[in-house]
């Protein structure tokens, strides 16, 4: 017994200085750009893996990215997610707003 709450106090007390909730945001706080930049450490991930295997197809990734239809395409779907994230913030503001008038009588 006397074990088993030293190991869950040795658990506790691991995780919270590995996991601070100081540093977690919800996908409330979240910032638009935070959002956005997803994609973008995906590509470049990915970029980074296919050039460590083959420099010559690394290459024809980069080339390929910096291609004209390519980065049109890329503003496009920035462009489009931004206002999709504004959207969202906005509905996130009203269930907000109807939360605290509706359910919580503020």
């Amino acid at each position: 017994m006397l074990q088993s709450r030293a190991l869950v106090i040795a658990l506790i007390l691991l995780l919270s200085t590995t996991l601070p909730e100081v540093q977690s945001k919800s996908i409330f706080e979240r910032d638009r750009r935070d959002l956005l930049a997803i994609p973008e450490v995906i590509a470049s991930y990915f970029y980074e893996a296919v050039n460590k295997v083959s420099p010559k197809v690394g290459q024809f990734l980069l080339d390929t990215v910096q291609s004209p239809s390519v980065i049109a395409a890329r503003q496009r779907f920035v462009k489009e997610a931004a206002k999709v994230s504004i959207m969202f913030e906005q509905l996130i503001e009203k269930i907000k707003n109807l939360w605290y008038t509706k359910v919580l009588g503020y």
